[in-house]
This record gives structure tokens, C-alpha cells and sequence, in this order.
């Protein structure tokens, strides 16, 4: 069962209480890289790390240790659309955390001395990420998919920005993004809701609302590209994709269901073995839905050598015209639908993954679907949805194809 509360100040509280050692906590913020200005690009990320070097009352030494110390994780991500504080901890130290959160987030300091020594670690971070093709790709190809807007842009920025940015730039950034209003507090643990809502509302409750955010530029263009670009690696890259639904459409749990059905995680996938193990091809492949909030990709990926791209590229695409040429019979879908219920039936397990979804989902729609609503989405896809979804994003010509050489 969750439950929900909401402060004076627009900061939004979700929490699961289960039985366990283990807590989970999450601070989301709903602003990530795409809404950074050009010239501030990268300065969500190196926000994201700044916050662990220091505060009015912390160093970052202490920052580090608060939750090591008792055993705990703390951590923080970057996304396109947003940011997340996270920590995993004994149910004992949830004041601990928020505490903690709270601090971070809203009294950092950015000290000039760490502020240039993390500039560094990020640039290190960017050369080690163009060192490994198989993630590049994915950044590449969205700056393909998006080219000419913000969400087109790498998370991690550049040197030539990074360089730039100093403390007004991340200062009126936080100014401009970073509101109660646009943030949820997500749990799971072994806490009463009525003593967390406590404690989120000691450490959270004093901070302004804030403005409402200036919106996002919605990319309306799209062009199917075809580029290949010769890199000096042993092992040739590809991804096929198109754009997709956004959030808030109905068709994405028919397009999920595909999605897995073509490369989801099992073995048993239509890529996996038609490409891996029918043709020996490959050894990584693999499908994917990103949706966004006003946007979203639907892409296909594999790994191979590269004299075998051309071949594997021809059997991508006849996997996706088969799809929306031959719809699914009763048994496949039945199967298919068995397959990803079971998937999100032990995902669910996890505390840290539900955590994580769970802070998105309130985010993004206020809500949270229980597994039982989550089941009767799959099980109400009729084989029209799914035929007309295939037509729509699995249309041969639709694809924009990048390729590392």
C-alpha cells in the first residue's frame, strides 16, 4: 500500500512500507540536461556531483561518511529530465538521510577549489565514456534522433563548457530549477508514514515553493538519417531507432510489450534469436523504449564484427517490417504478455528499483499504479493496438540507422 502527502510548499512524499532491513530513499528533482541553456550544457551533471563537496556545516569528507559510517549508500544520478539523491540505509537512520538530502541540496556551498578539481573528474569521465563505443553510441544517436534541440545534447556536457562554468552559472541554475514544487521524496522501508512525513517535513517544509518551470522545447522535426562514422575499434556498433510516444500516451504499454517481445531482457527475444542464435552474428543485442515528457525513441542495438554489420542491419530490419506486417496470434500474445508480467512481478522485489520508479511515476503523473492496474494494462493490449503501434513505429522507412565502423 502507498501513501502520499504533500507540503505547504509543493514537495511531494511517497512511501511503501515493507517489512525489511533495508531502507530506500530517493530525492527526485524533475530538471535534468535538457533544460540547461547551450551555454550552460553539462551543468546539471557537475551539479550533481558538486553537491557531495561541501556544505555550510559539512566538508565533503563528511558528506561522504554521514551514511557510510552506519553502514549506508548514498548516491546520484543525471537524467535528461531529471536528477536524483539517493540512499540505501537501516530503517533507524531515515533522519539520518533526510537529513542529509536536505543539507545537499539546499546549502551547498560549491567551494571554487573542488569546483576545479571536479571539472577534471568529469573530464576524465568524458574521455572514458568516448573510450567505450557501446554507451557512446546511444548519446550519438539521440543527438541524430533530436538534432537542433536541447534533449539532443550529451548529459555530460563538453570541456569547452565545462571549463566555463562557475558559481553564478550554477547558482542561477538551482535559482531557476530546483523548487519543492518540482520534486517527490520517494521511500521504502520499515518506517510508519505518519513518522516520516515528520521528518520530511523538520528538514523540507521551511524552503519557498519556487517558480513554476519555463518549459521545455518539444522536438517536432524528425528526419530519418542513415550515417556510419569509422572508428578505431576491433568490434562494429549499431543502432536503428525511431522517435516514439511520450509519457503520457496510452500506446506506450503496447509498444513495451513489442519492445520486449524484439530484445527485451530474455533470451528467448526475436533479435536474440534470430541475430545471436540462429545466425551467430552477435553476442549483444538488444532492444529499447525511452519515453520523455513530451517525446520519447524506440531503438534497436547490436554489437558484431564489422564485417557483419551490413548483414545484421538487414536482419534488424526484417525483424521490424515482420512485426508490423504479421500481427501476433492469440498464443504469442499470451505469451508475450505471461513474459513481461512476470518481469515486472520480480522487479518489483527489488527495494531500490520500486523506490526508483516508484519517486519517477509520482513525478511524472502524480501517481503510482499498483502491479494489479500494472497487470490489466498488459492483459487489455488487443492485437489491433499492437498491429497499429507496429505500423506506426517499426516502419522500415522511419528508421534512423547510426553506425560505428
Amino acid at each position: 500500500m502507498y501513501q502520499t502527502a504533500i507540503l505547504r510548499n509543493g514537495l511531494r512524499l511517497i512511501h511503501h512500507r515493507v517489512p525489511g532491513k533495508a531502507a530506500y530513499c530517493g530525492l527526485l528533482i524533475n530538471a535534468g540536461s535538457r533544460d540547461e541553456r547551450e551555454e550552460e550544457t553539462g551543468i546539471a551533471h557537475f551539479i550533481e556531483h558538486l553537491i557531495f563537496k561541501g556544505t555550510k556545516k559539512r566538508k565533503a569528507y563528511h558528506i561522504l561518511s554521514r551514511m557510510e559510517d552506519v553502514g549506508g549508500e548514498l548516491n546520484a544520478y543525471t537524467t535528461k529530465e531529471d536528477t536524483c539523491i539517493h540512499a540505501t540505509f537501516m530503517p533507524v537512520h531515515y533522519e539520518r538521510a533526510l537529513e542529509l538530502f536536505s543539507d545537499i541540496l539546499f546549502q551547498s556551498t560549491f567551494p571554487e577549489r573542488e569546483m576545479e578539481k571536479e571539472k577534471d573528474v568529469i573530464l576524465d569521465e568524458i574521455n572514458s565514456y568516448r573510450d567505450n563505443p557501446a554507451e557512446l553510441i546511444f548519446d550519438d544517436f539521440e543527438e541524430l534522433l533530436y538534432e537542433g534541440y536541447p534533449i539532443a545534447r550529451n548529459i555530460l556536457g563538453n570541456a569547452e563548457t565545462l571549463r566555463r562554468l562557475d558559481k553564478n552559472a550554477i547558482t542561477r541554475f538551482i535559482n531557476r530549477n530546483y523548487h519543492p514544487a518540482r520534486m517527490v521524496i520517494s521511500s521504502v522501508g520499515d518506517i510508519p508514514f505518519d513518522k516520516l512525513a515528520r521528518i520530511v517535513e523538520r528538514h523540507f517544509a521551511d524552503y519557498p515553493a519556487g517558480t513554476p518551470d519555463a518549459g521545455r522545447v518539444q522536438p517536432t522535426r524528425y528526419n530519418p538519417r542513415r550515417l556510419a562514422i569509422n572508428k578505431n575499434t576491433h568490434q562494429g556498433h549499431c543502432v536503428i531507432g525511431n522517435i516514439a510516444y511520450d509519457y503520457t500516451r496510452p500506446e506506450r504499454a503496447a509498444l513495451s510489450l513489442l519492445v520486449n517481445l524484439l530484445g527485451g531482457a530474455g533470451m528467448n527475444s526475436r533479435l536474440n534469436l534470430n541475430i545471436r542464435e540462429r545466425h551467430g552474428l552477435a553476442y549483444n543485442i538488444e532492444a529499447s523504449y525511452t519515453p520523455y515528457s513530451d517525446t520519447g525513441n524506440c531503438l534497436v542495438y547490436f554489437g558484431c564484427d564489422k564485417e557483419n554489420i551490413e548483414r545484421c542491419t538487414e536482419l534488424c530490419l526484417r525483424e521490424l517490417q515482420r512485426l508490423h506486417e504479421q500481427p501476433l496470434g492469440p498464443l504469442q500474445l499470451k505469451r508475450a504478455r505471461a513474459q513481461i508480467i512476470g518481469q515486472i512481478t520480480i522487479s518489483s522485489e527489488n527495494g531500490e528499483n520500486t523506490m526508483l520508479a516508484n519517486g519517477k511515476s509520482f513525478l511524472v503523473y502524480d501517481k503510482i499504479d499498483t502491479l494489479e492496474e500494472a497487470y490489466a494494462q498488459i492483459n487489455d493490449i488487443t492485437p489491433e493496438a499492437l498491429a497499429s503501434v507496429a505500423r506506426e513505429i517499426f516502419d522500415v522507412d522511419k528508421q534512423t540507422i547510426l553506425v560505428y565502423r
